[in-house]
């Protein structure tokens, strides 16, 4: 097996052992060994049916610290394996009777700070005292659990010390473990491992929490180590390289339909701290190292970065970007800061903004988040245009109002399910009680608030409490109401109802309209204003519309832009397009242009995406981009891509996943797979190895790849 680029060849910097350790990773020795063995059961515990939920709870996480698998890999230099393969299926791995007895949580960023500089046993300090806080009082279970959990945790940490202990060539490893995460680490080793070993437990009972701000939480110990020649640069970066590496520890091959590597373990890099000042240091470049070195993309990681990064800084990012994958995204941190403050939030902890595993903004360890995608372009189809059997707009303005009439009509209705989360929706707001939900306390005693109120994750814990509506289909939808405006209010090519009769019966009959539809007009994403102009117009009033039920929920509301391959399930549902395309057929991602639309450039693109008031999308909008590796060669190559990047930030971007691909590469991968089994792609907040991907899947991304420059 070969660490797979697109764009030239990957440098050799870690250790033979090293590299053969991920080859081992990446070629499925431990997820194969994972799923092997798939969860415990409780079949055997005495009463389990007859206990209440949270207790059910507090049982499985148990058995699992005590029955799933030690696992050792040859050579590791951290500890800690998440073995039970049902975890792998987003599912706390446990059975009672043949059933699955929980699910379990994603799309967070848990509290590592803590476990690092204050360690788990301050975690447990919290617990006692909210037990004594709540005792008799209906959170008195919440804080009991709390404590058992923590206590699972100290017996699966136990059992690999003692499994460390009896092997001399893991002494380091035992000696590393012994106090972390339970007590605050102490040097860069320590605290790569504390940050494992949490992950690893967290990931062990089956949920999916994201790394955050890796740098950030780790520089100051790996600063502080070369400072005092305790470790070399080359020492940490094999240690660290270990971290990526155990990280892929559930590859598995084989088919998986949107890839097997979507487990939302994202990292940030750089950016500034909460005091401003700028976070960027040698674990930053570390990771860069071994991102560029082994291809790895279960971390898919974004770098924040602003108007006064380091010109260091953007070309190693352009390097590592050039090699393909898709590994390497960037946010626009001034952009999002300023979003968050305006929002509501403070601007400390605005600065301190990471992602929830996938690219959405929030607040690392405070935040409950869930979005809530819908398409847009089927509102347009089905309430607006009422099947294609509208009886007529007289202006381009009396449709597009009507279109947010409806657009406002699906948010509300979001809003309202939202609601059913409480016990008495109609109470006033800070009245609200949420109802009990499914047991969580492996992630609700790593977000701060949960334990110091006694509720859970899912029911109000945390600091912030967040359900986001994302708006899908959105370069579809502008596409399709400027067709409408210049082919029957502009140009006048036909009439309204004419129009509408046509869409319904898929452009048959009408080639040559569909053709001048298709090709007569530059559409979204090629730096025309009136086209854009109508993006700019629907992501203010979808904005201002989020804003506006915000104040009639229990949650905040922030605006989203995406579709994270939805554009897949959403094809049979879609009629025709007032564009040109046909029923059924794949569209545009995110908020990217269509594929094939786009016909003046990456810059026009960006330009296209950057004219709408990013800042009002708070959860984040994110923009793709496909590069052929021609286009980025050599010295001018990297000038392109920082070029690229300094038009985004300076525009006005928010979020931005630039990808190397190429077509004829890809489609000898979909031919010979057994020769390309580490070639990344970027999906859509996450990575895959292409040929995990299902065929649908694999088509999709080819369609999306083309020459932008």
């Amino acid at each position: 097996m070969e660490f797979f680029a697109v764009n030239g060849k990957r440098p050799v910097r870690l250790s033979e052992k090293t590299r053969e350790f991920a080859y081992e990773s990446l070629g499925h020795k431990y997820g194969l060994n994972t799923k092997e063995t798939p969860c415990v059961t409780l079949d055997d515990y005495p009463n389990f049916a007859e206990l209440s939920r949270i207790k059910k709870y507090d049982a499985v996480i148990r058995k699992i610290a005590e029955a799933s698998p030690v696992r050792i890999c040859d050579g590791e230099k951290i500890s800690g394996a998440a073995t039970l393969g049902n975890a792998i299926n987003h599912l706390v791995p446990a059975t009672f009777d043949g059933k699955t007895v929980f699910g379990s949580v994603s799309h967070l960023t848990i509290d590592f700070e803590t476990v690092l500089k204050k360690g788990i046993n301050s975690i447990s300090a919290l617990a006692e005292i909210s037990l004594e806080k709540y005792n008799g009082s209906d959170r008195q279970a919440f804080a009991e659990s709390c404590i058992s959990c923590i206590d699972s945790m100290r017996i699966w940490h136990d059992r690999y010390l003692k499994a460390l202990e009896c092997r001399e060539e893991y002494k380091a490893n035992y000696d590393n473990l012994k106090k972390v995460p339970f007590e605050p680490a102490q040097s860069f080793y320590e605290a790569v491992q504390s940050l494992w070993f949490t992950f690893a437990f967290v990931r062990l009972c089956g949920n999916w929490p994201g790394i955050g701000r890796i740098d950030y939480l780790l520089g100051e110990y790996l600063e502080k180590d070369l400072s005092d020649g305790k470790i070399t640069l080359d020492e940490a970066r094999e240690i660290l390289a270990h971290f990526f590496i155990k990280g892929c520890e559930w590859v598995c091959g084989g088919d998986y339909g949107s890839g097997d590597a979507q487990h939302y373990q994202n990292i940030v890099l750089a950016g500034v701290d909460e005091e401003g000042k700028e976070v960027t240091n040698s674990v930053t470049y570390l990771v860069l190292d071994i991102l560029e070195e082994l291809g790895i993309s279960d971390f898919p990681t974004t770098v924040r970065l602003n108007k006064k990064s380091d010109r260091k800084l953007l070309e190693r990012v352009a390097q590592v970007i050039r090699l393909g994958g898709g590994v390497i995204a960037v946010y626009n941190e001034d952009l999002i800061i300023n979003s968050l403050v305006a929002y509501g939030y403070g601007l400390k902890e605005a600065r301190k903004f990471a992602n929830d595993g996938c690219w959405e903004v929030q607040i690392p360890g405070k935040t409950f988040f869930i979005y809530q995608p819908f398409d847009s372009l089927q509102i347009l189809q089905n309430k607006t245009l009422e099947n294609y059997q509208s009886g007529g707009f007289d202006s381009f303005e009396e449709l597009y109002s009507k279109f947010i009439e409806d657009l406002k009509v699906k948010l509300c209705e979001l809003c309202d399910d939202n609601m059913k989360r409480f016990v008495d929706p109609g109470a006033p707001k800070n009245e609200l009680k949420w109802k009990p939900f499914t047991p969580c306390t492996v992630v609700s005693v790593f977000e701060e608030g949960c334990i110091e109120k006694g509720l859970s994750y899912f029911e109000g814990g945390p600091i912030y409490n967040m359900i986001s509506p994302h708006i899908g289909g959105l370069p579809d939808t502008v596409n399709s109401l400027y067709a409408i405006k210049k082919l029957v209010f502009d140009d006048k090519k036909v009439a309204f109802s004419e129009f509408m009769q046509i869409l319904k019966n898929n452009w048959e009959g009408c080639e040559p309209l569909r053709r001048y539809a298709l090709d007569r007009y530059s559409y979204f994403g090629n730096d025309n204003d009136e086209v854009d102009g109508i993006a700019v117009r629907i992501v203010k009033d979808f904005a201002d519309i989020c804003d506006s039920i915000r104040y009639n929920s229990g949650y905040l509301t922030p605006a989203g832009i995406s579709t994270f391959g939805r554009q897949l399930e959403w094809a049979p549902h879609r009629m025709a397009t007032p564009n040109g395309k046909r029923a059924h057929e794949i569209l545009s991602g995110n908020f990217s242009p269509l594929p094939g639309s786009d016909k003046e450039g990456a810059t026009a693109i960006i330009r296209s995406y950057c004219k709408a008031d990013l800042s009002r999308t708070v959860s984040g909008a994110a923009l793709d981009i496909k590069l052929l590796p021609a286009s980025v060669n050599g010295e001018m190559g990297i000038n392109t891509l920082v070029s690229l990047i300094e038009g985004f930030l300076e525009l006005g971007g928010h979020f931005m996943q630039l990808d190397i691909a190429d077509t004829a590469l890809l489609l000898e991968a979909q031919k010979h797979p057994e020769d390309y089994q580490t070639l990344s792609v970027r999906i859509s907040g996450w990575n895959a190895r292409f040929v995990t991907l299902n065929k649908e899947w694999q088509d999709m991304i080819i369609a999306q790849t083309g020459s932008n420059m």
